[in-house]
């Protein structure tokens, strides 16, 4: 472990180094993966080809490939199962909601279910709601994370479906333990909110993202509240945020 003392040792040298000077050394872009031998091989007997398949189509978009994906999230290899669902949410499908969802709740990998859970984001199914404020409320914090975001995108849905999804943002934005978690929430808020009138639930939650400025301990947290009050433009949270500048406190 370094501490003060070990670095004040580095003014006695000199830090420049000939191979600086040096061009760095131009790399050729691998081609892409050949989408005809990748789905051949979401089908192989081999694990690691599968895997390998799988991973593929988190670059490639193949409509093809979704049949195959939707197998593979039940895989018995957990590598497997998280390439394919984030193979899944790069080839957003109707048709692998119901499975997603599905193994979302049987999964005991999370690595697994934050791939899940961030596929289901970019699906953007009505479906998909209650299965991510269920993960935002219940499970690890990695997956929290991403169904917080993921909530977001449903912002293009019905006008019932945002009421349903900010209660639980606010829930996590208020109490959630970690920041990133309480980071997303406030983001989604936001985005949410861009779609409400100004109503009881908009009111509620221009009251949780100024709460949040006011009283998060952790600056990130603060500063995205503050970014969605601001997208916002809620005259409201603006006159607030004025207000707490000039006191000093934001």
């Amino acid at each position: 472990m370094y501490n003060d003392d070990d670095l004040t040792l580095l003014d006695d040298f000199e830090l420049e180094s000939p191979l600086d000077a040096i061009e760095p050394v131009e790399e050729e872009t691998p081609p892409p993966p050949d989408p005809e031998a990748m789905l051949r091989l979401l089908d192989s007997h081999e694990t690691p080809q599968r895997m390998l398949a799988a991973r593929a189509f988190c670059e490639i978009q193949d409509a093809r490939a979704i049949p195959y994906l939707i197998r593979l999230l039940t895989d018995v290899c957990p590598l497997v199962r998280v390439s394919a669902a984030y193979a899944l949410g790069r080839n957003p499908s109707p048709e692998a909601v119901t499975p997603l969802i599905e193994q979302l709740n049987k999964d005991w990998n999370g690595y697994v279910r934050k791939g899940i859970v961030w596929a289901l984001g970019n699906c953007r199914d009505r479906r998909s709601l209650k299965p991510l404020t269920h993960a935002l409320k219940t499970d690890i914090s990695a997956v929290r994370l991403w169904a917080a975001s993921s909530l977001a995108q449903i912002s293009n849905l019905e006008y019932s479906d945002i009421i349903t999804a900010i209660p639980p943002l606010i829930e996590g934005l208020r109490r959630d333990p970690v920041a990133a978690v309480r980071s997303n929430c406030a983001w989604s808020i936001g985005q949410l909110c861009r779609e409400l009138p100004s109503n009881v639930v908009y009111a509620t939650a221009i009251d949780a993202l100024i709460e949040t400025l006011v009283e998060d301990e952790e600056m990130e947290v603060r500063e995205d509240a503050k970014a969605a009050i601001l997208k916002l433009g809620d005259p409201e949270g603006l006159q607030r945020i004025e207000e707490l500048e000039f006191e000093g406190l934001v």
